[in-house]
């Protein structure tokens, strides 16, 4: 992380308003092509401003992959526990995040266990040439939450793609700055995202929940939970 920002911050501090449990609480699912929830307003603006601040390099920046990030795993960019001592920003939203009121929202509107599941958070930088296959996150992933920051020409089409099984694109989640796509991976979360022009980068915080399977744990923002 470029520019480190080491400043206590106070939880309560009027700046760092953590919204996204009443956001979400009072957001109704939509069903088609499956069970999603379309949020706005999902970070703190500091959350927001860190996460743009954050430049970690062209070698992050990603073009055509192939249509799968693993191939590109060797420069994907994760919040751990050096970035989190690194921005108190970017610490706050990962405790946030993970703390039990967060966890308790999301098991209760989502239908899913997360007691013994650990934070994830990836930041993703595409560019020209990017796009992803479909794909499900079924396994080792209780729970995803793509986030959109981008600030470019165009971006607010920068959405992923929702999927019918056979991969055809039916719905387009918001591409507009701090919206996000919100689903629990199962066998129809058919997901992806097609190429399309862009001008500029498109940056993504994707928010997992990952079970104890889970084997990379370098990419965990907080150790395994017991």
């Amino acid at each position: 992380m470029v520019n480190m920002v080491k400043e206590p911050q106070n939880f309560s501090s009027p700046s760092f308003v953590f919204s996204l449990p009443n956001v979400l609480t009072h957001t109704p699912p939509k069903d088609y092509p499956f069970t999603h929830w379309c949020l706005e307003d999902v970070l703190p603006r500091p959350a927001c401003e860190a996460l743009i601040d954050w430049n970690p390099g062209r070698w992050a920046v990603a073009g055509d992959v192939g249509g799968r990030r693993e191939t590109r795993n060797a420069s994907r960019v994760f919040v751990t526990e050096k970035e989190r001592r690194q921005d108190y920003r970017i610490d706050s939203l990962a405790c946030h995040l993970n703390a039990d009121p967060m966890r308790q929202v999301f098991e209760r509107v989502c239908g899913v266990v997360l007691e013994k599941a650990a934070l994830r958070l990836e930041l993703c930088l595409d560019q020209e040439g990017f796009w992803l296959e479909p794909h499900t996150d079924i396994g080792a992933k209780k729970l995803t939450l793509l986030v959109a920051l981008s600030v470019g020409e165009d971006a607010h089409t920068w959405g992923t793609d929702l999927m019918m099984p056979d991969g055809t694109p039916v719905v387009r989640a918001s591409g507009h700055f701090n919206s996000g796509v919100l689903f629990v991976p199962a066998q129809n979360t058919w997901h992806g995202f097609v190429r399309r022009p862009m001008k500029g980068v498109r940056r993504t915080l994707i928010i997992n929940f990952v079970d104890e399977t889970w084997r990379a744990v370098h990419e965990l923002a907080f150790g395994p939970r017991a």
